[in-house]
């Protein structure tokens, strides 16, 4: 996965933010549990859409989320975090892929890793990782081995490919691998009908992030003499742009075939959000507070700037201690949470605003386009709209 969706704090609402961040610390803990701690470092926002995905279209119980401890990212509190087979998948899928990500850096000799030493420790984590996602992937019912042979032939056609070779040809394994992992929720879930829409959905997904890596990397690439996908290929960005729309038109198609418990979630990033990192990637839009809300803020005010007030509200009883206040403070700080949104000071535990609170936020708390919805009466973003 290639991290595109990066929803923005001021876009969700405050309920599918809170719901977002259970499926992104979800994925984390289902990493560690299954792998342990140093495997969390392949937590990445994509990932976690197969998580969202497998709880959407599941019935209702409470086996789909616990309460996890304190961690120093979500400024020392609980939180409710979702658990069960979409997260373990999404884990397995995260660790294939970042294992081949890292072999791929090793064949390359990308930085560091040109040195000896470091390229073997990097090639045994990475197959390390290989292997347990492969394990993971077995007991949840998912062949990783799909998602392998795409990396595996994915090299093979780059180097084929030249001047005239149609960059869909290019973005074929990586649309084979999201595909499959997409279509596996809906058997996870029990409900083999959605498998069809959904592996459809989530080709056209690999598709989009494919060509939104290619374009975001397409300068830096040609600088570093790098190869990539669209210069490659001579694939020109109007073209790149006229391929990525398709594909979010085609996706949204897709998910209105797909049967959902409870879909605002997996509308909101693969239909709003997705939309708006095709806009990012293609320098069309930009949101001033950034992207997608971090583990230490999940307190920021809904609407953004121009959103509903808040009343203030006391100081807590129960500070934080001297260490426990440094390691919040850690997280606030490495996080940006000091500069953006609403956070709790770490030691009193008094709300306080960013730095950057009154930064105009442009066009992303424009959060309920109902022209785009379609009639949709799915978005949850604290906005008057009547879609």
């Amino acid at each position: 996965m290639f991290g595109i969706v990066r929803p923005c704090t001021h876009r969700l609402g405050e309920h599918l933010k809170s719901q977002w961040m259970a499926h992104l610390c979800g994925l984390c803990l289902a990493l560690r549990t299954d792998h342990g701690q140093f495997a969390r470092i392949v937590t990445n926002y994509d990932g976690l859409l197969i998580s969202v995905l497998t709880e959407a279209q599941a019935e209702r119980t409470g086996r789909w989320r616990r309460t996890a401890g304190p961690c120093p990212l979500r400024g020392m509190r609980t939180a409710s975090v979702a658990q069960g087979e979409g997260a373990r998948l999404a884990a397995a899928v995260s660790l294939v892929l970042a294992s081949a990500k890292v072999r791929d850096h090793v064949a390359d000799g990308d930085g560091l890793l040109a040195r000896r030493p470091v390229a073997l420790a990097a090639r045994r984590v990475a197959s390390s990782w290989g292997a347990a996602g492969a394990r993971t992937g077995s007991d949840v019912g998912f062949d990783t081995a799909v998602l392998v042979d795409a990396v595996d032939r994915q090299l093979g056609i780059e180097t084929l490919a030249g001047p005239g070779t149609p960059v869909l040809t290019v973005t074929e394994p990586t649309e084979t691998a999201t595909a499959a992992a997409f279509a596996h929720t809906a058997v996870l879930a029990g409900r083999p009908g959605n498998a069809e829409p959904l592996a459809e959905a989530g080709r056209l997904f690999g598709r989009l992030a494919h060509l939104l890596d290619a374009v975001e990397d397409q300068e830096a690439d040609a600088a570093s003499g790098a190869w990539n996908p669209l210069s490659a290929t001579g694939t020109s960005l109007p073209e790149a742009r006229r391929l990525a729309d398709d594909a979010l038109h085609g996706i949204r198609l897709a998910l209105r075939e797909v049967e959902f418990t409870e879909g605002r979630l997996a509308h909101r990033l693969l239909v709003h959000e997705l939309r708006s990192s095709v806009d990012r990637a293609f320098g069309t839009a930009s949101c001033a507070h950034g992207s997608a809300p971090t583990l230490a803020g999940p307190y920021a005010p809904p609407g953004g700037p121009g959103g509903p007030p808040r009343s203030p509200e006391p100081p807590r009883r129960n500070p934080r201690g001297l260490l426990a206040g440094c390691a919040v403070w850690a997280g606030l700080a490495c996080t940006c949470q000091l500069c953006c949104g609403e956070y709790e000071d770490p030691w009193s535990r008094e709300r306080k605003d960013g730095l950057c609170k009154d930064a105009d936020c442009g066009d992303c708390c424009d959060c309920c386009n109902c022209c785009d919805c379609d009639g949709c009466d799915c978005c949850d973003c604290g906005c008057d709209c009547s879609c």
